[in-house]
């Protein structure tokens, strides 16, 4: 495949001078706002204000070579544990098998998406179908106020029936189609969590997808979600003009590596990074995360601790919580502007916190700790 392919349609109307000036952003620093590194550009800060949803109260990092600027900590698809707050949302125990005509549950997602909009927060990843349906519903009327990532990943790369170029552009259009939306603005196709078992070819046809979606002017960005480190790396070396975003799982345990680490090809390549899992799953919390639960408030100051953590890493954009009421918003919106480093006491705490979280992580996230040294 060509890597290096004339990029045409909206995600490319750039004039020469926005080049310049974002090419001068980020020489001069990644993130702008509330918390962000002294010394920030006048171009930075003007870009971050014209942002979806811009606060001032909230920081935003540029999205890798998107030059997208994404609030410090955006909403992540999931609502594991939304019938804590609307009891009928689930059919079952399965969280993806939510009603997602239920009144109670619309209204709890179409609260949140507003409290994250109030908050400045500016991007929803969706990555389910569920969750690219409930999230479009949420932001009828006002799909300017948000960035939307999309995924349909039941019929993406995890199903071997939609591993070629053009069954991915039915997907998408499909998912399009369905959703009324009439652009995305990331493509970030789900892969398996350990992306390198897909072949060498049909990682291929997902890239030729994900250009030509570009190309037609369908999404605006292109990335991808996976949870295999070093093939990570390979894909963002072999395919630098089709690879702007990585979503990927990133915790309050996450150690960046010395040597040879994925961040390197991040930093390297310009790509934009969404931390998944940042509390993993919910297994850093004591409590059920109801407003009423006794332990609420602990919950809380391990939540802020969290996002606290993971921002040290220059090289994360934003990690990408699952919320389920307004209360957790306001919450890692509180983060955002605390003191950005923890100290000895904290810091002591979340680790033990996390130690715990990782002891009676499910037997599903067990993989979650191969994400200890990224």
């Amino acid at each position: 495949m060509e890597q290096k392919r004339q990029q045409t349609g909206p995600a490319s109307e750039l004039t020469r001078r926005e080049f310049m000036r974002d090419s001068a952003v980020t020489a001069a620093g990644l993130a702008v706002g509330l918390g962000a590194v002294s010394g920030r550009s006048a171009y930075a800060e003007e870009a971050a204000r014209k942002t979806r949803s811009y606060n001032p109260q909230m920081e935003y990092r540029r999205l890798g070579k998107t030059n997208i600027w994404a609030s410090a900590v955006c909403l992540g698809g999931h609502w594991k544990r939304v019938n804590v707050m609307t009891p009928d949302a689930f059919k079952g125990d399965d969280w993806l098998g939510a009603n997602l005509g239920d009144d109670a549950f619309k209204k709890n997602r179409y609260d949140v998406v507003s409290r994250c909009i109030e908050c400045g927060i500016n991007y929803i990843d969706a990555c389910t179908k569920e969750e690219v349906l409930a999230y479009a519903e949420a932001l009828r009327g006002r799909r300017d106020k948000m960035y939307l990532g999309f995924s349909w990943y039941q019929e993406e790369m995890r199903n071997g029936n939609f591993r070629t170029t053009e069954a991915l552009l039915k997907t998408l259009e499909k998912g399009m189609r369905e959703a009324k939306l009439e652009y995305v603005d990331l493509w970030r196709i789900t892969m398996h969590e350990q992306s390198g078992n897909h072949t060498n070819a049909e990682v291929d046809e997902m890239m030729k997808a994900l250009e030509k979606a570009r190309q037609q002017g369908k999404t605006r960005f292109t990335g991808f979600s996976s949870h295999d480190r070093p093939h990570i790396k390979w894909m963002i070396e072999t395919y630098p003009s089709v690879v702007q975003v990585a979503v990927t799982p990133y915790t309050a345990k996450s150690k960046v590596l010395p040597q040879d680490s994925v961040f390197e090809a991040v930093k390297k390549f310009d790509v934009g990074v969404f931390g998944i899992k940042p509390f993993a799953g919910t297994s850093l919390f004591k409590g059920d995360s109801s407003l009423a639960s006794p332990s609420a408030e602990e919950d809380d100051r391990l939540a802020r601790m969290a996002i606290r953590y993971i921002l040290c890493n220059p090289a994360i954009t934003a990690p990408i919580p699952g919320l389920i009421n307004a209360h957790q918003v306001d919450n890692v919106a509180k983060a955002i502007k605390e003191r950005r480093e923890l100290d000895l006491k904290e810091a002591r705490e979340l680790e033990a916190a996390m130690d715990e979280a990782w002891a009676k992580l499910p037997a599903d996230y067990q993989w979650l700790k191969n994400w200890e040294y990224v």
